[in-house]
């Protein structure tokens, strides 16, 4: 349906059905049992009620006086259909509905990725406690409007507003069908479980908020400074025990009970139960948890509350981007350099990954694997080639051939060229005419396992020639495909899933050959490369993360 289409049908079975006069009062007494409440309708006259122009005419100015210039409405005329379609009845009557909304544009504020919305929460803030339920009313349905827009436009190029980019001042309308279950949302008198529903519908955002709440409620107590003269080893003796265990109690990386024990009993010494807190507050941050207080554990110590508030709330917007419940599929969080995989709602597979540095960073996208190729060879990209291998080559022609490198005439074609063939001033990275393939073995950088998941940015999982690299904390190494260290269990796991047996696995991995399986049409598991600095892990600790691309 459309909102005006039977609009003023709907405002004479108002009239007629509450038997009302010229115009209306409206009630005070805001959050009672009546729901459909109707606004002050000064302008509305019977010869409106006979003319649609002038009844359009009236609405219009009815929103325009229940706004009274204190903000640029975005949506006038959608908010004058709506009104009209309700014969001038409250959206925001209820008051749990109010809260649930106002709770919602409060953590987007706290991410500061909106600046419009920031300055609509402030104002609905403001206009409740004024007690203007008319004016309130008209804003905060106008404020629901953007809201709706902005998490619509997030799934599209709108992504990047959560990843560095500044979201346009001017967002264009909601979906049409979206306002319209807003409306028949709201004369089902369901309207709050539509404001409900406009947030994420996952446990993790739930935690995350409380987490944020937990630390916003001390907003109003001193958060320590500290300050650092090197690294800090077990046993020696520092000034600033006290601050540093006031911010591991705050962050509850020490209890109560115990922070105030440690302090009677060491006053300037730094061992026992505060190196414990310490290698659990390095575990909560992904940092090697050896108790020393290092650059990075002075880094993440040196977060303040504000800083911590805004980067968990930041990764609450963060979690609209992803599948809301993984039933099957691997999910690869760049920060966190490790990758999960699902099947048929077990977790069955948890494996640390090396991702792409910051000069070549790992893409977030959505795929799935679709075929698992034994033995791959490595069909050198373009880029690679011209950045990391001619130069090489330019300083030893034998780097080829000590690394297993075939040269192959061009992209379309499969005719080997021999090296020795090759004129040395063609290894020039911006003359040389071919292409470089590496054949399969261990020195292949592949691995023996490559997992193809479509996408136009030849990203690719993949084992490695270098498995020693997987004993680093920070793992953005690669050249932006994503390299697995469980690979074989992750191949085995897919290719079980979708038909083999262990056997044929066994026999498809011992043999030298190049062999790609294809995955059954039913059996392609989803693939989703994310970016989460912050989340509560399973056992309800907050996670944080370097930013290693600067998105946050």
């Amino acid at each position: 349906m459309t909102l005006v289409k039977n609009a003023f049908f709907i405002v004479i079975l108002v009239f007629i059905s509450f038997y009302l006069p010229i115009q209306y009062a409206y009630s005070q007494s805001v959050g009672d049992d009546h729901e459909h409440t109707l606004l002050n309708n000064q302008s509305l006259s019977l010869t409106d009620i006979d003319n649609p122009r002038n009844m359009l005419n009236s609405a219009q100015r009815w929103v325009a006086d229940a706004n009274a210039n204190i903000v640029r409405l975005k949506y006038s005329s959608t908010l004058v259909e709506l009104y009209l379609s309700t014969g001038f009845s409250q959206f925001w009557e209820s008051q749990q509905t109010r809260n649930d909304f106002i709770d919602q544009l409060r953590i987007l504020s706290l991410s500061e990725t909106n600046k419009e919305l920031t300055a609509r929460y402030h104002l609905l803030i403001q206009l409740q406690q004024q007690k203007n339920w008319q004016q309130y009313d008209v804003v905060a349905t106008d404020t629901l409007l953007i809201y709706i827009s902005f998490i619509e436009q997030l799934h599209g190029k709108g992504k990047l507003w959560l990843f560095g980019e500044t979201a346009p001042s001017t967002l264009p309308l909601p979906n049409r069908i979206t306002v319209e279950n807003m409306l028949e949302s709201y004369e089902n008198h369901r309207f709050n479980q539509f404001v409900l529903r406009m947030k994420p519908q996952i446990l993790e955002y739930n935690q995350l908020v409380t987490s944020i709440n937990k630390l916003d409620s001390q907003h109003t107590l001193r958060w320590p400074v500290l300050r650092f003269n090197g690294k800090v080893e077990p046993g020696q003796a520092i000034k600033y025990i006290p601050s540093l265990i006031i911010i591991l109690e705050r962050l509850g990386d020490i209890s109560s009970y115990e922070a105030k024990r440690y302090q009677q009993r060491y006053q300037s010494l730094y061992t026992g139960s505060l190196v414990v807190a310490i290698k659990h507050f390095q575990a909560r941050h992904g940092l090697k948890q050896d108790g020393i207080i290092g650059p990075n554990t002075q880094k993440w110590l040196g977060l303040n509350l504000t800083q911590r508030v805004r980067l968990l709330a930041l990764n609450a917007q963060r979690l609209r981007l992803w599948s809301t419940n993984i039933h099957t599929g691997i999910v690869v969080n760049i920060p966190s350099y490790y990758m999960k995989l699902w099947l048929d709602g077990r977790r069955v597979l948890t494996s640390k990954v090396i991702v792409g540095r910051p000069t070549r960073q790992t893409p977030i996208f959505n795929s799935e694997v679709n075929s698992v190729v034994f033995n791959p060879y490595w069909n050198v990209p373009n880029s690679i080639m011209k950045k990391d291998i001619l130069p090489k080559v330019q300083r030893s022609r034998s780097y080829l051939k000590r690394h297993n490198y075939e040269v192959i005439r061009s992209w379309g074609s499969s005719q080997k060229i021999n090296i020795n063939s090759i004129p040395y001033n063609l290894f020039s990275p911006n003359k040389f005419p071919y292409r470089l393939r590496q054949k399969p073995g261990k020195k292949n950088a592949l691995g023996l396992y490559k997992f193809n998941i479509p996408n136009n940015q030849a990203i690719y999982l993949h084992d490695t020639a270098s498995p020693a690299l997987f004993n680093k904390h920070d793992r953005a190494l690669s050249s932006g495909c994503v390299r697995v260290l469980k690979s074989k269990s992750l191949a085995l796991a897919l290719l079980q899933y979708s038909g083999k047996n262990e056997s044929q696995f066994n026999t498809l991995s011992r043999s030298k050959k190049t062999r790609s399986i294809r995955l059954n049409k039913s059996k392609k598991v989803p693939v989703e490369i994310i970016y989460q600095t912050a989340w509560v892990n399973d056992d309800g600790a907050v996670n944080y993360r370097f930013d290693i691309y600067e998105y946050d």
